[in-house]
């Protein structure tokens, strides 16, 4: 096991992480315990995953928040170093977590038949469940999703006794126990769904691409394409981050990985450690709307909407790009203003160089890419990438200092064409070449590094799991409550209220439930509980449900930049060697043009490639391309109204222009955009001017 200790207790405790991001397993006995329980949760998810073995819905679901129970506790009180007592505190969750997966297991059927009628004992252990991912979500995210989730369970008790509108009709306890720890619309709904197929599996993609090197080959293709220009080394985190994120879908995982090298390198070259950290914060968490591999909401969002990933993804893309563009943007202003040179060229990897020395990293992404967009599931091409990219890193093993080329060339065709044969004779060639490539490297030279190296990726993918698991698990308790309750209808009627006569105030409250819920929870119960309020709401305002889910998502990744709890700002924090609230100001002020563009898909579903259904093809394709020339033009102005530079300084009015400027590109309204037409012709003529008079 490798150790991978990148920060001190200190860095750790101020960053506000958990360690389970941070550390390897420890070396001791509990850790070795922990670290075989990782792998077994990996591999059991791997054998679901690709239908080795079979098991219902509701038992996958319980096993696998029974492994999220069981690893957690024990695991975080081991890299914390907590004392004998925590340790054997920890150990007793991790048996009640592992014993109520194991009476879901052994009364499946039983609790099936009693539905609507629990017993004593049902009521027990699902009070057990409770107390167990209340618990995780304390010791693994801190108090807020916890407090959270609470309110609403205490709402499900005592909501009977609350005035006006949030009043209901009043439900027995071992109704509410049922419902939320037995029900597909409590613990085990639809995200924990999600959590146990596609965010398992392609946490663990991540992970094993990462050790084949593709972080290194995206870093250099980075360097060598504008490492040299003006603000090189911040452009070179923009690109790196967006690189990982299609294949990495955590955005706190990117600032970690990418974070390491490129913070460093922008305050070598002139950046404050604030705005580095800022930079490389804005830009990893961009990799959970960028595909093909995008974020846990997406996969959640698919499965809520009922539709294919591929339809997200379709949405995601162009407001992905714009995302980037609109960070790439804010650094070139910041670099022209300070004089920011780039790195020398001499210094620099060449793109092209790294890209035909390690080409084949990029196979199974591509390889993911052709089967989503060819109408195949996510887990069907999350599994396949997966496959391939084990057999990419065993095959590269074994064939390592073969010095003929053509025998080369011969193994890895041979090897593509036997992986070719699982579209037609299905697993057993999975097990064929897994088992040859496996005993191939057990018995060469240096092969079994390899092997320790892909074991060490299934324990860490199921550690870096735990986060995203857990939230899915106790966000439950939320769905829970809102679908017994029917609590979402009455805020959402509120919102309908006011966007009856202001269609921009709803989107804007609902913003701001999303950066104010951001605040203290991940993004994943963030869009759960704001889509679940605000998305019918702002459908019967006439936004399509994917623009307004849509809407949601993006806000509550950029509630992560957002102070004064800013998990990915607070994750750059020790890299940077600066406070995470600093770090989150300058992120905000990076990110900010992004804003716009959830606004101006609302206004123009064209820019999510929505609304084709009975037009004319030619006439949608002007109509993106218009939408997406004013969407450019509006980031530039908030751009520079923001930096307050383009060629030279601007003053206050100036900025104050741009504004108005990119206000009135956003609104899709009669007059709007001609407007806008007339301010930027009078913005260029005021340019003009001053630039003749300086001269």
């Amino acid at each position: 096991m490798n150790q991978e200790t990148n920060f001190s207790p200190d860095q750790t405790k101020k960053s506000g992480l958990e360690d389970t991001l941070l550390k390897s397993f420890p070396k001791t006995v509990e850790g070795n315990i922990l670290y075989y329980i990782a792998i077994i949760f990996s591999l059991f998810q791997v054998g679901i995953a690709s239908h080795l073995f079979e098991i219902t819905g509701q038992l996958q679901l319980s096993t696998h928040v029974g492994f999220l129970g069981c690893l957690c506790f024990p695991l975080i009180n081991a890299l914390h170093n907590k004392s004998t007592s925590y340790k054997i505190g920890g150990w007793i969750l991790s048996l009640l977590s592992f014993a109520v997966a194991l009476y879901q297991i052994i009364e499946y059927e039983e609790l099936i038949l009693r539905s609507g009628e629990p017993t004593n004992l049902d009521v027990i252990f699902g009070a057990i469940a409770l107390v167990v991912i209340f618990s995780a979500s304390y010791v693994t995210m801190g108090p807020a999703l916890f407090i959270i989730s609470g309110m609403f369970l205490l709402y499900c008790i005592f909501g009977n006794y609350l005035p006006g509108l949030l009043q209901h009709r009043g439900y027995e306890l071992k109704q509410i126990i049922e419902h939320i720890t037995y029900g597909t619309e409590g613990i085990y709904g639809i995200p924990v769904y999600v959590s146990s197929t596609y965010i398992f599996l392609f946490i663990l993609f991540g992970s094993f691409l990462e050790r084949a090197g593709v972080i290194k080959l995206f870093t250099d293709v980075s360097l060598g394409l504008v490492g040299h220009k003006l603000g090189g080394p911040a452009k070179v985190s923009i690109i790196s981050s967006s690189l990982m994120g299609t294949i990495s879908g955590s955005g706190i995982a990117n600032v970690v990985t990418t974070g390491q090298f490129t913070i460093p390198l922008m305050k070598k070259f002139g950046y404050s450690p604030s705005f580095a950290g800022g930079v490389e914060s804005t830009s990893s968490m961009g990799g959970q709307i960028m595909p093909p591999v995008m974020g846990a909401v997406a996969f959640i969002m698919a499965e809520t909407l009922e539709l294919e990933y591929y339809q997200v993804v379709k949405a995601a893309i162009i407001p992905a790009i714009l995302y980037y563009f609109s960070a790439f943007w804010m650094v070139h202003l910041e670099a022209n203003k300070k004089n920011l040179i780039g790195l020398p060229k001499s210094e620099l990897p060449s793109a092209w160089n790294a890209i035909r020395s390690k080409w084949y990293l990029v196979i199974p992404l591509l390889v993911l890419i052709f089967l989503l967009f060819n109408g195949y599931t996510p887990l069907y091409s999350g599994t396949i990438g997966l496959f391939l990219t084990v057999f990419l890193i065993l095959g590269t093993s074994a064939i390592q200092g073969a010095s003929n080329k053509f025998i080369r060339y011969i193994f890895w065709i041979f090897l593509g064409i036997a992986a070719s044969g699982f579209f037609t004779f299905g697993n057993p060639v999975i097990v064929i070449i897994l088992s040859t490539l496996l005993i191939w490297n057990f018995f060469k030279i240096g092969g079994k590094n390899t092997l320790l190296n892909c074991r060490d990726a299934l324990a860490e993918g199921a550690k870096t799991a735990l986060p995203v698991g857990i939230a899915c698990s106790v966000v439950g308790v939320i769905i829970g409550t809102l679908t017994l309750t029917g609590a979402a209808s009455t805020v959402g009627q509120v919102i309908i209220e006011v966007g009856k006569t202001n269609l921009f105030l709803s989107l804007f409250l609902t913003m701001v439930m999303c950066l104010i819920l951001g605040m203290g929870i991940p993004t994943i119960p963030n869009y759960i509980i704001t889509s679940a309020v605000a998305g019918p709401a702002l459908f019967e305002l006439g936004v399509p449900l994917i623009i307004s889910h849509m809407f949601v998502f993006y806000f509550g990744i950029l509630a992560d930049l957002t102070p004064p709890v800013a998990l990915a700002c607070f994750a750059a924090a020790p890299i940077a060697k600066e406070s995470g609230f600093k770090i989150s100001l300058q992120a905000v002020r990076v990110a900010l043009a992004g804003f716009l563009i959830p606004y101006m898909a609302v206004y123009s579903p064209a820019l999510m490639l929505q609304g084709y259904d009975g037009q004319n093809f030619w006439l949608f394709i002007l109509s993106f391309v218009f939408i997406l020339i004013k969407a450019i033009i509006a980031i530039l102005f908030l751009g520079a109204a923001v930096i307050g530079h383009i060629r030279s300084p601007l003053n206050i009015y100036e900025r104050l222009l741009c504004v108005i400027i990119a206000g009135f590109l956003i609104l899709a309204l009669p007059l709007t955009d001609e407007i806008a037409a007339g301010l930027i012709v009078l913005f260029l003529i005021i340019s003009r001017f001053k630039k003749q008079s300086k001269t």
